[in-house]
């Protein structure tokens, strides 16, 4: 894996990898490769745009509050682009909220709310024994590339899938995101009908993936409108335990991904 470019804020590269690492059986870290189709540039790029969405997205405590400055000035300076934009809608109102306004408002939209949690597998499975498969799966898939979550959260919440992102790259890297596009979709969907900020995230996020197909909105409209499935087996084949918050919005049908081929 390549260093966090030198220009990238402390803060950025210090609390993310902090949650993750990535190395070989020899302890160092492994390399990644970068699709053809990306210059050096472009990847980074692409990488940092990802970091900041995972870094904005974690619960606001003291010190990601107190960096508001250096998060608005690293979204400044990105290159133009409609992420770019976005990201600099949310870093505008995140420096103008007092440290325990951030944290009410992210209890309130992501804790209190179940239409925006930010577990991924519910989306595609709900409270099923097959969601437990899946974070067994996405935890495998870390694992295989020699990625460590050290975090103590789920694999499939949203701030740790996108780590993997920028860690892996467009192809192997950003396959969860694709595959849980339509949940992507649900979660924006929530947060501008509340008006929570957030949104302004999400609708980054889903700029740098696949546009959605005629079947993606359908399945989003279904998934918005029905009842979870209430089949309340399938938590042990995850390490026994919980796995998600109470409360959690657990939509019905499971949704199949968006299909692509190579980066976007």
């Amino acid at each position: 894996m390549s260093p966090l470019p030198a220009t990238v804020p402390a803060v950025v590269r210090t609390r993310i990898l902090a949650h993750s690492r990535l190395r070989s059986n020899g302890g160092t870290p492994m390399l990644v490769r970068r699709p053809a189709r990306l210059t050096r540039e472009e990847a980074e790029a692409r990488a940092l745009l990802l970091r900041l969405c995972s870094l904005l997205l974690q619960y606001p405590d003291a010190e990601l509050a107190a960096s508001h400055p250096v998060l608005t000035a690293t979204v400044e300076a990105l290159p133009p682009s409609p992420a770019a934009e976005s990201l600099a809608a949310y870093t505008t109102w995140f420096a103008g909220q007092e440290p325990e306004a951030l944290e009410r408002h992210y209890v309130e939209t992501f804790d209190l709310r179940r239409r925006s949690s930010l577990y991924l597998t519910y989306y595609l499975h709900g409270d099923t024994r097959r969601r437990g498969m899946a974070l067994l799966a996405l935890a495998q898939r870390y694992r295989a590339t020699g990625w460590d979550i050290d975090g103590g959260e789920l694999p499939d919440h949203l701030p740790v899938v996108l780590e993997f992102a920028a860690l892996c790259g467009p192809g192997a890297g950003e396959a969860p995101l694709r595959q849980h596009r339509r949940g992507l979709q649900l979660i924006e969907r929530a947060l501008t009908d509340a008006d929570s900020p957030y949104r302004h995230i999400l609708t980054a996020l889903l700029t740098l993936l696949p546009p959605p197909t005629d079947a993606d909105r359908a399945a989003v409209a279904e998934l918005a409108a029905q009842g979870p499935p209430n089949e309340d087996v399938g938590l042990d084949p995850y390490a026994g335990g919980e796995f998600a918050p109470p409360g959690t919005f657990t939509p019905p049908v499971p949704a199949a991904p968006t299909l692509v081929e190579g980066p976007r």
